[in-house]
């Protein structure tokens, strides 16, 4: 029996299942749910809610023997219910002494169209690792993540990210690291034209702002 069996995967985006940490997390717990793991999901965001809330998440962490991360970048970091989870996790884990051996391995997106970005992103949850006494299993970075979305992956656009995301399973369901090549493949732009995607988005943009009634204040500067 392969040694890590339980996968716990924690979304740090606020959005929901149709977030693209969702999307991306959910795709490789597929994988290793075909392969009999016991899998299970939590929101971040709806786990930090009350006390009560917080207990059952850290029992859900304490359980695991690996801890699947997906989040978008916020500010060149993980955005701030990440960053408490984290600090409930170390807290509880220096608490009651734990050494039961876990890994943890993360996935971070971002809207800009370099995949660098987030690189800052995953040192920091390879800092949390190093602190706690988790195993660090890697991490994987994703550009352009605004392209992202429930059929993504079944596009020809998607290919490359969905090939990262195959090898980050494949290494969970052997116990091995997860290879150079997948990083390659997830830090590959998803749209070829650096200047065609952000011309996209800024048009997204500024539907989204018409949806909402505010496309007047685009370009408000009240902290100015």
């Amino acid at each position: 029996m392969n040694r890590t069996n339980k996968i716990l995967l924690l979304i740090g985006s606020p959005k929901g299942v149709t977030s693209t940490s969702a999307i991306l997390g959910n795709y490789v717990l597929k994988k290793l749910k075909e392969k009999n793991f016991e899998t299970k999901v939590l929101h971040i965001h709806s786990e930090l809610k009350s006390e009560k809330a917080q207990h059952k998440f850290l029992d859900a962490v304490e359980k695991t023997d690996l801890i699947l991360l997906t989040f978008p970048l916020y500010v060149d970091t993980i955005p701030a219910p990440v960053i408490r989870a984290f600090e409930l996790i170390a807290e509880n884990i220096w608490k009651n002494k734990q050494h039961r051996r876990q890994k943890l391995i993360a996935i971070a997106n971002c809207g800009f169209p370099e995949a660098e970005q987030n690189r800052f992103a995953i040192s920091i949850c390879k800092q949390f690792s190093l602190e706690t006494g988790i195993e660090w299993g890697g991490g994987l970075y994703l550009g352009m993540g605004g392209a992202v979305n429930e059929k993504f992956l079944n596009k020809s656009g998607g290919k490359n990210v969905k090939k990262a995301l195959d090898l980050m399973a494949e290494s969970i369901i052997l116990g091995t690291e997860i290879p150079n090549e997948a990083l390659k493949y997830m830090s590959t732009p998803i749209v070829s034209s650096k200047r065609l995607y952000i011309f996209m988005g800024n048009i997204a943009w500024k539907m989204q702002a018409l949806k909402n009634k505010v496309y007047k204040k685009l370009d408000d500067r009240p902290f100015a």
